[in-house]
């Protein structure tokens, strides 16, 4: 399948799949905690955790389109403070990994399986 393929199909996949909030809320950026290297550090309102559609949108607000991006995204339940290399009580809390290559022409959003969300291929 081509590159130009696989956008679509996934952002059409999770935004069918999960169950929002208020465009307000949702629609709030999210923390970056940091950056190393290509992959940065959001941190994900706890409310919002489970909810494909809010990622979809951070993950359109925080990438370019057709460009590389690695985002990790994390709770903080404890409310440690950001800092990068992230505090063990976040580094703890993944909740997903997204990855596009724009060289491999291919994107996914893999799910922590702490969440116990319906996917094959956790982490």
């Amino acid at each position: 399948m081509k590159r130009a393929a696989y956008k679509p199909l996934l952002l059409a996949s999770l935004l069918l799949l999960g169950p929002g909030h208020g465009l307000a809320e949702a629609d709030a950026p999210w923390p970056v905690a940091g950056q190393q290297g290509l992959i940065r550090m959001v941190i994900v309102p706890a409310e919002q955790a489970r909810e494909r559609a809010a990622y979809v949108r951070q993950i359109q607000r925080l990438c370019e389109p057709d460009r590389t991006c690695f985002i990790n995204f994390y709770t903080n339940s404890s409310g440690a403070p950001l800092a990068v290399p992230l505090p063990d009580a976040i580094d703890r809390e993944a909740t997903a990994v997204f990855r596009r290559s724009s060289k491999q022409g291919a994107e996914s959003l893999r799910w922590s399986c702490r969440l116990q969300q319906p996917e094959p291929n956790c982490f």
